[in-house]
């Protein structure tokens, strides 16, 4: 197990659940995950959680906002980039041809938030690191594993993530004519980003790992949830399934070394 302590600007660093019930989600996820967890005070009285497997912190379950609340939003997962200077991106996402959305927001000395978005659509947080630099494990059971991009303008998106982190690129031609479009730190893949069906409109899908998808999608359905999409048998490394919690969350699940 490889523990992280930075993140290059330009990777996922983090992900974090919005939720209408936390202690529900924290059970749920708890079961699927063997998590633990650490409770800590919001300033409207409310608790937020942050999520450890094997002891490292890996990623948070925090309380939807009233007006989410009021709205009836589904739980939602967010999944954020590392940042040198999350104020320029911000500035920068705007002269790329995105939208600046949230931000900069100082949260303490734990670091600098916002949420932006590429072109055609898909809020993107960026996390500018302050004594919280984001997930101590990464592709790891339990941890953040991947993200991609699901968008009208994939295109678009691509060449904004370029302009904003420098990432390089490569393509992967599909059989229906498209591509998969993967981007680089480094030279390794990061993220990937893919053209979405007609009509729907842009998000991410988050990945996270687990030592055995099968069991995975087994517990989620039996602490309550939805299997959206079944696991392969026999499933492998690489096998993919996809949940929804009991609130609406919905999260990709897949198999890695443990």
């Amino acid at each position: 197990m490889t523990v992280r302590t930075t993140y290059a600007n330009g990777e996922p660093c983090w992900a974090d659940l919005q939720t209408p019930d936390v202690p529900a989600a924290k059970d749920f996820y708890g079961r699927i995950f063997g998590w633990t967890y650490q409770d800590f005070p919001t300033p409207d009285g409310r608790n937020y959680a942050q999520a450890f497997a094997h002891g490292h912190l890996v990623a948070t379950i925090a309380p939807q906002s009233p007006l989410q609340l009021q709205a009836g939003t589904a739980a939602k997962w967010n999944v954020y980039f590392a940042a040198k200077d999350a104020p320029d991106l911000l500035e920068e996402s705007q002269h790329a041809g995105g939208t600046a959305q949230f931000g900069p927001e100082q949260v303490g000395d734990t670091g600098v938030l916002g949420f932006l978005s590429p072109p055609g659509g898909g809020t993107t947080g960026i996390w500018q690191a302050g004594t919280h630099f984001g997930s101590h494990l990464f592709n790891e059971p339990g941890a953040l594993a991947w993200a991609e991009l699901i968008t009208p303008e994939p295109q678009a998106a691509v060449g904004f993530f370029q302009q904003l982190f420098g990432h390089e690129v490569t393509e992967y031609p599909q059989d229906d004519g498209g591509s998969y479009s993967t981007l680089l730190i480094g030279g390794n893949e990061v993220a990937g980003v893919v053209p979405a069906d007609p009509g729907d409109e842009a998000d991410w899908q988050i990945y996270f790992g687990v030592a055995e998808v099968g069991a995975a999608a087994a517990a989620a359905r039996a602490a309550g949830g939805q299997v959206l999409v079944e696991p392969d048998e026999p499933a492998a490394e690489g096998s993919l399934a996809t949940i929804e919690d009991p609130q609406g969350g919905v999260l990709n699940l897949i198999q890695v070394s443990a």
